[in-house]
């Protein structure tokens, strides 16, 4: 098995995140686009050079969320954890920059590689196999630039991702830009949003570095006033499949429920 970057290589299905272009709930556009698009080149010019052996078709499907656009995706170091070791994988990050305040990648990763995450998630047999927490940098159209910390942990089934924005609108306000089937919810005392988009597969050969994409799989995400007064900000929670099974809403709610109370600076409601 190879790894490079965020990609995993075998002629088994995976799933993995890569960033593209968003659109957030000011209508700021960013500019992540371009950095997948080099994240693709990058991983296709890697797979065209498999380590020494016979030659063999691999496929990769990476699942690329579009979480509304609320929130930049960074492409991030990971560690694997040997699955001889049930223990869930430490945290790790490959962001040199000087953490966000009040609250760094690295901490929301931290509040989320809980040993009970795959119990909170349906799959108590499971565990961590890769997790990070990092710094994203989203540059507008406007000439303004933002620090999004965010976390994202593996298991067989599930991936889990966290976020956390200062964005000035209100998370209540946040349903109209989410589609139709947002719905407006509470966590914890805090007023929440509920809403799923859909992931776009990407797939290329070991040997000729084509990428083609197509439609993936659902993810199912929160977002949460960071208080109760819901004033601007918010906490992303995301959860999907590597299987494409749509998510289970009641995982979705747990984690959130257990997790966010853990992250510096939640208030209680």
């Amino acid at each position: 098995m190879h790894r490079l970057r965020l990609f995993r290589f075998s002629t088994e299905r995976s799933h993995v995140r890569l960033p593209q272009r968003t659109t957030g709930a000011n209508g700021r556009v960013g500019d992540t686009g371009n950095m997948a698009e080099q994240q693709i080149a990058d991983a296709a010019v890697g797979a065209g050079e498999p380590e020494k052996g016979p030659n063999e078709w691999g496929q990769v499907l990476a699942a690329l969320v579009v979480v509304g656009g609320l929130a930049a995706l960074l492409l991030s170091g990971t560690f694997q954890q040997k699955s001889s070791d049930p223990q869930p994988a430490d945290c790790h990050t490959s962001d040199d920059a000087r953490p966000s305040k009040p609250v760094s990648g690295v901490q929301l990763c931290t509040a989320l590689n809980r040993a009970d995450l795959p119990t909170l998630l349906g799959t108590p047999t499971e565990y961590a196999m890769n997790a990070s927490g990092n710094e994203s940098v989203g540059n507008w159209a406007d000439g303004t630039k933002t620090v999004t910390p965010e976390a994202e942990v593996q298991l067989d089934t599930y991936t889990v991702n966290l976020s956390t924005s200062d964005d000035d609108i209100p998370v209540a306000e946040m349903a109209g830009f989410l589609g139709r089937s947002a719905e407006n919810r509470t966590i914890g005392g805090h007023p929440a949003v509920l809403y799923s988009d859909r992931t776009i597969a990407l797939k290329f050969n070991l040997g000729g570095g084509k990428v083609d994409t197509g439609p993936g799989g659902i993810a199912r995400s929160l977002l949460v006033a960071k208080d109760t007064k819901d004033g601007g900000g918010f906490y992303e929670v995301s959860i999907w499949r590597q299987d494409d099974v749509p998510p289970d809403d009641l995982a979705l709610f747990r984690v959130a429920e257990t997790v966010l109370p853990t992250v510096p600076g939640w208030t209680v409601g």
